[in-house]
Protein backbone atom coordinates (compact mmCIF):
# COMPACT_ATOMS: atom_id res chain seq x y z
CA UNK A 1 0.00 0.00 0.00
CA UNK A 2 2.81 2.46 0.82
CA UNK A 3 4.37 1.86 -2.75
CA UNK A 4 1.23 3.04 -4.60
CA UNK A 5 0.13 5.28 -1.89
CA UNK A 6 2.93 6.66 0.05
CA UNK A 7 1.28 9.13 2.67
CA UNK A 8 -0.41 6.34 3.83
CA UNK A 9 0.00 6.12 7.56
CA UNK A 10 0.93 2.42 8.50
CA UNK A 11 0.17 0.87 11.98
CA UNK A 12 2.71 1.30 14.52
CA UNK A 13 4.38 -1.52 15.77
CA UNK A 14 2.31 -1.44 19.64
CA UNK A 15 -1.12 -1.28 17.38
CA UNK A 16 -3.10 -4.12 17.84
CA UNK A 17 -3.59 -4.31 13.85
CA UNK A 18 0.18 -5.27 13.99
CA UNK A 19 0.24 -7.76 16.55
CA UNK A 20 -2.50 -9.54 14.54
CA UNK A 21 -0.72 -9.37 11.39
CA UNK A 22 3.02 -11.64 13.27
CA UNK A 23 0.18 -13.66 14.59
CA UNK A 24 -1.46 -14.62 10.63
CA UNK A 25 1.79 -15.00 9.45
CA UNK A 26 2.92 -17.21 11.96
CA UNK A 27 -0.18 -19.78 11.43
CA UNK A 28 0.35 -19.56 8.48
CA UNK A 29 3.92 -20.50 8.82
CA UNK A 30 3.38 -23.51 11.40
CA UNK A 31 -0.04 -24.66 10.38
CA UNK A 32 0.79 -27.05 7.54
CA UNK A 33 3.09 -28.50 9.63
CA UNK A 34 0.59 -29.84 12.52
CA UNK A 35 -2.29 -32.19 12.63
CA UNK A 36 -4.60 -29.98 14.89
CA UNK A 37 -4.31 -26.18 15.49
CA UNK A 38 -5.78 -24.57 18.68
CA UNK A 39 -6.49 -20.90 18.54
CA UNK A 40 -7.10 -18.85 22.41
CA UNK A 41 -9.62 -16.08 21.87
CA UNK A 42 -12.78 -14.66 22.25
CA UNK A 43 -15.42 -16.13 20.04
CA UNK A 44 -16.87 -12.81 18.86
CA UNK A 45 -13.04 -11.76 18.00
CA UNK A 46 -12.55 -11.11 14.37
CA UNK A 47 -8.91 -11.49 14.72
CA UNK A 48 -9.20 -14.66 16.92
CA UNK A 49 -11.96 -15.71 13.93
CA UNK A 50 -9.32 -14.77 11.29
CA UNK A 51 -6.53 -17.11 12.92
CA UNK A 52 -8.52 -19.90 12.82
CA UNK A 53 -9.62 -19.63 8.85
CA UNK A 54 -5.61 -19.25 8.00
CA UNK A 55 -4.95 -22.90 9.62
CA UNK A 56 -8.12 -24.02 7.54
CA UNK A 57 -7.06 -22.47 4.61
CA UNK A 58 -3.41 -24.16 4.90
CA UNK A 59 -5.79 -27.48 5.19
CA UNK A 60 -5.38 -27.89 8.97
CA UNK A 61 -8.03 -28.46 11.41
CA UNK A 62 -8.50 -25.56 13.72
CA UNK A 63 -10.88 -24.77 16.54
CA UNK A 64 -11.25 -21.91 18.87
CA UNK A 65 -11.50 -21.97 22.49
CA UNK A 66 -11.86 -19.04 25.08
CA UNK A 67 -9.29 -20.85 27.58
CA UNK A 68 -8.34 -24.30 28.71
CA UNK A 69 -11.40 -25.23 29.90
CA UNK A 70 -13.44 -25.13 27.08
CA UNK A 71 -10.80 -27.64 25.16
CA UNK A 72 -12.79 -30.33 23.89
CA UNK A 73 -10.47 -33.57 24.77
CA UNK A 74 -12.55 -35.61 21.91
CA UNK A 75 -10.57 -33.31 19.39
CA UNK A 76 -7.70 -34.37 20.44
CA UNK A 77 -8.20 -38.28 19.46
CA UNK A 78 -5.27 -39.62 17.11
CA UNK A 79 -3.77 -36.34 16.32
CA UNK A 80 0.09 -36.36 16.17
CA UNK A 81 1.49 -32.58 16.11
CA UNK A 82 -0.61 -29.72 17.54
CA UNK A 83 -0.27 -25.67 17.01
CA UNK A 84 -1.46 -23.52 19.67
CA UNK A 85 -1.64 -19.80 18.66
CA UNK A 86 -3.83 -17.08 20.39
CA UNK A 87 -5.88 -13.80 19.38
CA UNK A 88 -3.98 -10.63 19.81
CA UNK A 89 -5.66 -9.61 22.57
CA UNK A 90 -5.76 -12.82 24.25
CA UNK A 91 -3.02 -12.89 27.32
CA UNK A 92 -0.32 -15.10 27.24
CA UNK A 93 -1.16 -16.90 30.38
CA UNK A 94 -4.41 -18.24 28.80
CA UNK A 95 -1.66 -19.81 26.71
CA UNK A 96 0.24 -21.14 29.70
CA UNK A 97 -3.15 -22.70 31.00
CA UNK A 98 -3.55 -24.40 27.93
CA UNK A 99 -0.07 -26.15 27.95
CA UNK A 100 -0.35 -26.79 31.51
CA UNK A 101 -3.88 -28.53 30.55
CA UNK A 102 -2.32 -30.42 27.68
CA UNK A 103 0.50 -31.51 29.82
CA UNK A 104 -1.41 -33.39 32.33
CA UNK A 105 -2.76 -35.76 29.55
CA UNK A 106 0.33 -35.70 27.02
CA UNK A 107 3.96 -35.42 26.91
CA UNK A 108 4.44 -32.29 25.67
CA UNK A 109 7.67 -30.78 23.39
CA UNK A 110 7.06 -26.81 22.86
CA UNK A 111 8.36 -25.25 20.09
CA UNK A 112 8.07 -21.43 19.89
CA UNK A 113 7.79 -20.52 16.29
CA UNK A 114 9.02 -16.75 16.18
CA UNK A 115 8.03 -14.87 12.82
CA UNK A 116 8.22 -11.50 14.24
CA UNK A 117 9.25 -10.46 17.13
CA UNK A 118 6.74 -8.77 19.50
CA UNK A 119 7.36 -6.12 22.43
CA UNK A 120 3.60 -5.31 22.80
CA UNK A 121 1.75 -6.24 26.15
CA UNK A 122 -1.92 -5.83 26.08
CA UNK A 123 -3.45 -5.75 30.00
CA UNK A 124 -5.65 -8.23 30.81
CA UNK A 125 -9.61 -7.81 30.73
CA UNK A 126 -11.91 -7.33 33.41
CA UNK A 127 -12.39 -10.97 35.34
CA UNK A 128 -8.87 -12.40 34.31
CA UNK A 129 -6.93 -10.09 36.59
CA UNK A 130 -7.62 -11.76 39.58
CA UNK A 131 -7.84 -15.33 38.34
Amino acid sequence: LQRRFPAILAPGPNDICYATTNRQGAVKAIASGVDLMLVIGSPNSSNSLRLVEVAERQGTTAYLIPRADDLDWEWLTGFGTLGISAGASAPELLVRELIAKLSERFDVNEREVETVKENVVFKLPRGLEAA
